[in-house]
């Protein structure tokens, strides 16, 4: 199979980097293990909320200006934050044609409400999903949190004594269906997507705004889990009518409702502009000659290589396996190219579980354009994108998305210029 681009790795950045080719009109194929982080996704997208030193950023792409001297080996360093700011303007446009309506501003981070109730700093938030413009401010002074009866991953008192902090008083409502009551019976099937499927059936929305109606009549605002439209995109406005008041989402634990819809968007997207998902399936080997990658063999389809004229590696970090820890060093598995770590075991982490872990900036090895390297030889049309990149700490810097989502525009820009 012959392929413009060949990219590994089906997560935000294999999906953005596809989709950016795609509509350049380049033929591009995506393999794809299965599921990606995106499924833990909380709704919204950071840009940059910390420096390295824990200083909070207000301003994303000034913050950026400010990584050069202490992380020069910063993703967004290597890009460059005149790059990054132009991209950082282009990804809403790119996910609203996908289908994820969002909100934010690259140049002021706004405050996503958590599964907990606290407020984190953002760049963009889905449409529909609690978020504030200051920390400690809410639209709001009186809200109903309702929740559906049996379902775990959620915690409305949590939340409430959030709020309280922020002079906002809660009641609480709780809902409960026949069609719930069926997946009661076992308790692990009370989550998220499956709840959302019961929601799916009109009768079911109609029945959740008469209940939201009767527990929430002098509230100024309601609040639910994210239970909402898995297999319909008009469920939360459906319900917003029949409401008819202020309504907003809260992520829930994973598995997430946002992060599924923004997979399954994004999928849409890629095959809707031509391109070619593979899902289920992983690369085993590769041959190389002078220096380029030339194929690709996949365990589903054997002796059947994908050629193309670049490929993409956006594995991901160690929590989809795109690298792995042996005793002595940082691999990575599908090209076994150069990876970025400190030698001494021992410095990789430290016991305090909220340290900033040293494994977190480990990655792969790339030049200024995102090539990676094998043995100390750059390969010239094999690129990396995401989180298996070295030099940032995503969860610390609040930066994990952005650095997925404009390091695959980067890479495809990249791709696109050589031709």
């Amino acid at each position: 199979m012959k392929f413009d681009t060949v990219i590994i790795g089906g997560g935000l950045a294999g999906m953005a980097c596809g989709i950016r080719l795609a509509e350049a009109g380049r033929r591009c194929a995506i393999v794809s293990q299965g599921q990606s982080a995106l499924h833990f996704s909380s709704g919204s997208f950071d840009l940059l909320s910390r420096l390295p030193d824990g200083t909070a950023v207000e301003d994303p792409i000034r913050g950026m200006a400010e990584l050069a001297p202490v992380a020069p080996e910063h993703p967004y360093v290597r890009i460059g934050v005149e790059r990054c700011g132009d991209y950082a303007l282009q990804v809403p446009e790119m996910l609203r044609k996908a289908g994820i309506p969002v909100v934010g501003d690259c140049r002021k981070n706004h405050y996503r409400i958590t599964p907990m109730g606290k407020a984190k700093a953002t760049w963009l938030t889905m449409d529909a999903y609690l978020r504030a413009e200051e920390p400690g401010r809410l639209p709001f002074q009186k809200v109903c949190i309702v929740n559906v009866e049996g379902f775990l991953d959620f915690y409305p008192e949590f939340i409430a004594e959030e709020f309280r902090a922020y002079g906002v008083t809660s009641r609480f409502g709780s809902v409960n269906f026949p069609d719930l009551e069926k997946i009661r019976q076992n308790p692990s099937e009370m989550r998220s997507a499956n709840i959302a499927r019961v929601f799916d059936h009109e009768r079911n929305l109609e029945a959740l705004a008469v209940r939201i109606r009767e527990v929430a009549a002098d509230s100024e605002a309601v609040i639910l889990p994210a239970i909402l439209g898995i297999d319909r995109n008009d469920a939360f406005e459906t319900l917003r009518k029949k409401v008819d008041m202020p309504l907003y989402l809260l992520p829930t634990l994973p598995p997430s409702i946002p992060g599924i819809k923004a997979q399954q968007a994004l999928q849409a997207r890629f095959r809707a502009l031509g391109g070619e998902y593979f899902l289920g399936d992983s690369v085993l080997s590769a041959d190389l000659e002078n220096d380029r990658v030339k194929r690709v063999y996949t365990a589903n389809h054997g002796d059947m290589p994908f050629e193309a004229d670049s490929f993409v590696l956006a594995t991901g970090s160690f929590f989809s396996k795109g690298l792995l820890a042996s005793p002595d060093r940082i691999v990575e598995p599908v090209f076994d190219v150069d990876t970025l770590f400190t030698p001494d075991r021992s410095e990789w982490y430290t016991l305090h579980f909220f340290d900033k872990q040293n494994y977190q900036a480990f990655g792969v090895v790339t030049d200024a354009s995102l090539r990676l390297f094998k043995e100390g030889r750059l390969i010239e049309n094999l690129y990396g994108a995401g989180a298996g990149l070295a030099g940032f700490y995503p969860v610390q810097e609040g930066c994990g998305a952005g650095v997925s989502l404009l390091s695959a525009f980067y890479v495809a820009d990249t791709i696109l210029n050589s031709k």
